[in-house]
C-alpha cells in the first residue's frame, strides 16, 4: 500500500466576490489561507484520489477539466477522482453563473444575476484548476510505502440540526433563539467522525481524510476555510505540521454549529469557528490514536450520473416576480426577502429553459473496509444516515458538494403539508423534484453494493491464555 498527500494555497485576492448567499459580498480581510489538500492511495493495482478544497461550492465544469488535467499529468484515472468541497461561506468565486451563463438571458435576468448575485471569477477559476492539479499531482508523485489506519470516533455537541417543527403544524428553518412555538427538531444530526490515515515507516502520520457534517458557516472573519482550520491546527498541533488534513464534508445540508433551543446570544466568529474546529480535531486525535494499522486494500472507484429534472416555478409565481421589479426598479441594494425570493425565481426560469434536467454523478472510493460515497448535493443529513445504514461497509462516509453543485436536496419529508423551510424555496440554487434524494440515496446504495469491503485492521493479540500476574494473586493482608 502506498499513499502521498500534498497542499496547494487557493486563497483568493482581497475584493473578489464571496459565494454563500443571494447578494452581492467580498473578501474584505484575510483571517487564514484557504487550501486544496490532496491524498493519494494506490494498492499496487488501482490509484485514487481523494481532495478537499475551501470552497463554498466547486462546479462540475470545474472538476471535469481538473480531472483531465491531472489524468494527462501523472495517469490517475478521471474516474478515480473525488473532489469536495468544505462549503465554507468565506471564500472566493469560484462557482458559478459565469457572465456567459446569462449571455442569451433577459435584459432583467441579465441584471439580476451580475449585478444582485454572486458572480464566479474566471481567473480565479482557472488558477484553482491548476493548484488542483498540482495537489494531486504532487501527492501522486510524493507515494511512499505506508500502513493505514480507519476509524471513526463521535462528537455529537458541536452541531445542530437548523430546522424545527412550530406549533403552526409546519417546519422552520433557524426559528430563533427562545421561540416559544418551537416544538423539537424536524431533522437529525449525524455526530460520527470519521478518519482515515496514512502513516509511514517510521511511525509519522504522513496526512488523513476527516469527513464529519456540518457547515462551513462559524465565520471568524475575512477569507477563511472556517471551523476546518482549527480542525487542521488540532491535529497538526499533536501529529506534526507536516501532516496533511484532507477535509470532506459530510451530508451537512440541515445541520449547522447554530443552536436555536439554546439562548446563547452568539454561535459564530473566532471563539465558535474555534470551538467546533478543536472539538471535532480532538475526536480525529482519539481515533488517530487507537485505530489499528494495517494495509487497508483493495482501492476500487466507481460511479454513476443520474439525470434529475428540475421543478419549474408556477406561472402566477413568475408574474408576480416580473410585476415586483416593475414597481420597485433593479437597484442591487440590499434586498427583502421577497425581492431576493423574486429575483431567484426568474434567473431560475432562465435556466430551466437552458437545461431542464441536471446531471448528478454519484461516486464511490473504497479504501479497503472503508467507502468514500459522494454526490453533489447540499444534502439532507437524513438522507446521508439512510445510506450510511443500508451500506454493506463497517466504514461508510458520505460526502457532500463533491464533483459539482446542484443545492439543496432534501428529504421527501420537507416537501409534505407539514413540511417547509427555506431549503424548499425555488431559486437558481435549490429547485429539483422531490425525489432527488432519494434517487442519489438509492444510487450511492447501488455502488455500494458493488464493491466488497476490505478486512478492517485489528490489535495484535495475544497466542492463548496468560499466566497470573505475580502481585494479582496477593491479598487480602489484615494483620
Amino acid at each position: 500500500m502506498r499513499a502521498g498527500f500534498f497542499e496547494t494555497d487557493i486563497t483568493p485576492a482581497l475584493g473578489m466576490e464571496r459565494p454563500g448567499g443571494y447578494g452581492k459580498a467580498y473578501c474584505d480581510t484575510l483571517h487564514d489561507p484557504l487550501k486544496v489538500r490532496a491524498a493519494v492511495f494506490d494498492d499496487g493495482d488501482t490509484a485514487a484520489a481523494l481532495v478537499g478544497i475551501d470552497s463554498c461550492m466547486i462546479e462540475a465544469d470545474t472538476v471535469h477539466a481538473a480531472r483531465q488535467r491531472i489524468c494527462k499529468r501523472c495517469g490517475v484515472p478521471v474516474e478515480n477522482i473525488m473532489i469536495g468541497a468544505s462549503h465554507t461561506h468565506s471564500g472566493g468565486p469560484l462557482p458559478g453563473p459565469f457572465p456567459e451563463d446569462v449571455a442569451d438571458a433577459s435584459e432583467l435576468v441579465r441584471t439580476l444575476v451580475l449585478e444582485q448575485s454572486i458572480v464566479g471569477d474566471p481567473f480565479y477559476r482557472e488558477w484553482v484548476i491548476g493548484q488542483i492539479e498540482t495537489a494531486v499531482c504532487e501527492a501522486h508523485r510524493r507515494c511512499v510505502p505506508v500502513t493505514c489506519s480507519v476509524g471513526s470516533g463521535s462528537e455529537a455537541e458541536a452541531v445542530h440540526n437548523r430546522r424545527f417543527h412550530m406549533k403552526s403544524g409546519r417546519v422552520c428553518s433557524h426559528p430563533g433563539k427562545g421561540n416559544p412555538d418551537i416544538l423539537g427538531p424536524a431533522g437529525p444530526i449525524d455526530p460520527e467522525v470519521g478518519v482515515l490515515a496514512a502513516w509511514t515507516a517510521g511511525g509519522q502520520l504522513a496526512g488523513c481524510v476527516v469527513n464529519y457534517a456540518c457547515h462551513g458557516t462559524t465565520g471568524p472573519g475575512g477569507v477563511s476555510a472556517d471551523w476546518i482550520h482549527y480542525l487542521e491546527q488540532t491535529i497538526r498541533g499533536v501529529m506534526g505540521e507536516d501532516a496533511v488534513v484532507v477535509f470532506l464534508n459530510g451530508a451537512c445540508g440541515d445541520v449547522t454549529q447554530v443552536d436555536n433551543l439554546s439562548l446563547r446570544a452568539r454561535e459564530s466568529g473566532e471563539s465558535v469557528a474555534r470551538t467546533v474546529g478543536t472539538r471535532v480535531g480532538a475526536e480525529v486525535l482519539k481515533v488517530l490514536t487507537t485505530a489499528a494499522r494495517d494495509d487497508l486494500t483493495p482501492v476500487r472507484v466507481c460511479r454513476r450520473t443520474l439525470r434529475i429534472p428540475r421543478r419549474p416555478p408556477s406561472a402566477k409565481s413568475l408574474e408576480r416576480a416580473r410585476k415586483l421589479f416593475e414597481d420597485t426598479g433593479q437597484s442591487p441594494e440590499r434586498s427583502s426577502a421577497e425581492r431576493i425570493f423574486a429575483k431567484e425565481r426568474l434567473v431560475l426560469e432562465h435556466m430551466i429553459s437552458q437545461r431542464p434536467e441536471i446531471d448528478a454523478e454519484v461516486q464511490a472510493v473504497q479504501i479497503g473496509p472503508a467507502l468514500f460515497l459522494s454526490n453533489p448535493a447540499e444534502y439532507f443529513c437524513s438522507l446521508g444516515l439512510r445510506i450510511k445504514k443500508e451500506s454493506p461497509f463497517p466504514f461508510t462516509y458520505v460526502v457532500e458538494l463533491a464533483n459539482g453543485s446542484i443545492g439543496y436536496v432534501p428529504d421527501t419529508e420537507a416537501f409534505a403539508a407539514d413540511g417547509g423551510g427555506y431549503e424548499t424555496v425555488l431559486t437558481s440554487y435549490a429547485n429539483l423534484v422531490p425525489e432527488a434524494g432519494n434517487m442519489i440515496a438509492d444510487a450511492s446504495i447501488e455502488l455500494a453494493s458493488k464493491l466488497r469491503p476490505g478486512l478492517v485492521p485489528s490489535a495484535e493479540t495475544v497466542a492463548g491464555p496468560q499466566p497470573v500476574w505475580d502481585y494479582g494473586n496477593l491479598g487480602p493482608e489484615l494483620e
